[in-house]
């Protein structure tokens, strides 16, 4: 009788452990730079003009600074193999602008039209995308992998 006293209390402070454990880890903690992570493409072939793609990026920012209310300001940057420079795009706040909180999630982003540079058939692209933060702080960059852009 005493061993099976004695086993239940070690379980029960064993479950008093885990439970305790469990309760500081539930508001997961990321740091403050922005972490991106590529989720994955609408498609991988489209057709120029014609087909919208859009990528899905998984984010962690520790202070919660993603994106901005004002429409004038381009977080997210993507570059173009084909291209020199990178497209911009807007991102709203993911977060209340005046929270310090950790935020983990998924954003879709819609690309404009995607077209051919050249005067060929189709063109293989692939994407390189990172977010800035409000700080200022810039994410690690994530690649989508070959994209087939093609005439009609």
């Amino acid at each position: 009788m005493r061993i099976i006293r004695m086993r239940f209390s070690v379980l029960f402070l064993l479950l008093l452990f885990l439970t305790a454990c469990e309760t500081i880890t539930d508001d997961p903690v990321f740091d403050e730079v922005p972490a991106i992570y590529f989720e994955g493409v609408s498609q991988d072939t489209i057709v120029q003009f014609t087909e919208q793609l859009i990528v899905s990026i998984r984010y962690e920012d520790g202070d919660g600074n993603l994106g901005t209310s004002d429409p004038d300001i381009n977080s997210i940057f993507v570059q173009d193999s084909r291209l020199e420079n990178p497209d911009e795009y807007y991102l709203p706040p993911l977060a209340p602008e005046d929270a310090q909180i950790s935020i983990t999630g998924t954003y879709n982003l819609k690309l404009s039209p995607t077209f051919l540079l050249g005067n060929g058939s189709q063109e293989i692209m692939d994407l390189e995308i990172y977010m800035v933060d409000r700080a200022g702080n810039q994410s690690n960059k994530i690649n989508t992998g070959q994209i087939i852009v093609k005439k009609e």
